[in-house]
């Protein structure tokens, strides 16, 4: 697929049909999000896949979500894979102390951005495109903070690793579930995009 038809194509979807993804094509995915780019190659983005179904109710049951009390939540368990997104800031931090980096105090505030945190970011929006160019589709949210050493605890988390988020993957039960860009207008260009000066 021409890489302007999978961002053509890429969308939330929030309901799956109940085949399993197979084994190829989940490493397929991880293989994309470990492909991401990382700052200082420190490759600190993990990911813990979930294509079990005792494994998967585990991780509903863990976030508090365990029934199908709404259609958000009903549709989002048909997924037959998640895949849990985690990062380290320790070993950004770590990698940013060695000699070639050469920041020995260890001091997150020297960083203009939390890179942890955006190298996560860049990992699932490659597996969300990379979920569109094998025909399947995607979903990213965040488990709520409350729940999140409740998944840990579950699954042997580490308590360093730091929740960026789960993608949700299957193939669609449709086209395409209606989302926010169904409620909510897409931003005219020139309203996010300027050339030489903001204003």
């Amino acid at each position: 697929m021409e890489f302007s038809e999978v961002l053509r194509r890429r969308r939330m979807i929030r309901a799956y049909r109940p085949d399993p993804v197979p084994a190829e094509l989940i490493t397929r995915l991880t293989e994309a999000g470990r492909r991401s780019p990382t700052a200082g190659f420190t490759q600190g983005v993990s990911f813990l896949v979930l294509d079990q179904p005792a494994d998967l109710d585990g991780f509903w049951a863990a976030t508090g979500a365990s029934g199908d009390d709404n259609a958000w939540l009903a549709g989002m368990r048909t997924a037959p894979l998640l895949i849990l997104v985690w990062t380290s800031e320790a070993a950004y931090l770590e990698r940013y102390a060695e000699p070639d980096k050469g920041w020995s105090d260890r001091d997150p505030s020297r960083w203009a951005a939390p890179y942890w945190w955006v190298d996560a970011g860049m990992a699932a929006q490659t597996i969300l495109l990379t979920a569109v160019d094998a025909g399947l589709g995607g979903c990213f949210f965040g488990v709520p903070p409350e729940h999140q050493d409740a998944v840990r605890a579950h699954f042997g988390v580490p308590h360093d690793q730091l929740s960026a988020g789960v993608i949700s993957i299957g193939y669609p039960a449709a086209p395409g579930a209606p989302g926010s860009p169904s409620r909510r207008p897409r931003r005219p260009a020139e309203d996010q995009v300027r050339h030489g000066r903001w204003a």
